[in-house]
C-alpha cells in the first residue's frame, strides 16, 4: 500500500524518483471545494512498468478521473507515484488495478475510475476499465478521448 502525506511536502522541493510504488508517497491537499461535486482528470500518456515474465517494458495511455470529497492528490505526488512503476514487474491488470486503489485509498474519493489503455506486445492490446461505483448524478464525466486500438486491418 501507497504511503500518504498531508500536504504538499514535495511540491518546491527536490525530490528524487521512488524505485518502487510501495516506496512512493502520495501527498494529498485539502479540497478548496468540499461542496461541490465536480470531475478531476488526471492524463498519464506515457506511463511505463515491466512485463514481469520477460522483463520488457510494457507502455500505456492511462486517464484517472475522480470527485474528490475532503482531498486531492497533489499532481507532483502522482506523477512521481507513477514514475515508480517504471521498474516495476506487473501484468496490466495488476498496475492499473492498484493505481486506483492506492488511490482511493489515500483520497476517499467520492468516486473514481481509471482507463488503462495498454499498447500492444505480441499483437494484442489490453485495456483495463475501473471505478468505484456509480458517479454522482448530474455529474459532467467526458469522455476519456483515448480511442480504441486499431491495427492495419
Amino acid at each position: 500500500m501507497v504511503q500518504t502525506h498531508d500536504g504538499a511536502g514535495m511540491l518546491g522541493a527536490q525530490t528524487k524518483t521512488p524505485q518502487s510504488p510501495d516506496e512512493a508517497v502520495l501527498d494529498r491537499v485539502p479540497n478548496p471545494h468540499p461542496d461541490v461535486d465536480y470531475l478531476a482528470r488526471f492524463t498519464q500518456p506515457e506511463f511505463t512498468s515491466l512485463c514481469p515474465v520477460t522483463g520488457q517494458p510494457d507502455f500505456a495511455h492511462l486517464v484517472i478521473d475522480y470527485v474528490p470529497d475532503k482531498w486531492l492528490v497533489e499532481s507532483k505526488a502522482l506523477k512521481l507515484y507513477l514514475t515508480s512503476f517504471r521498474n516495476h514487474g506487473a501484468f496490466h491488470e495488476a498496475c492499473t488495478i492498484r493505481i486506483a486503489k492506492d488511490l482511493v485509498a489515500a483520497l476517499s474519493p467520492r468516486w473514481l475510475r481509471i482507463g488503462g489503455y495498454w499498447y500492444p506486445r505480441g499483437g494484442m492490446p489490453i485495456d483495463v476499465f475501473w471505478q468505484t461505483g456509480e458517479p454522482p448524478k448530474g455529474l459532467w464525466i467526458p469522455d476519456q478521448g483515448v480511442a480504441s486500438y486499431r491495427g492495419r486491418g
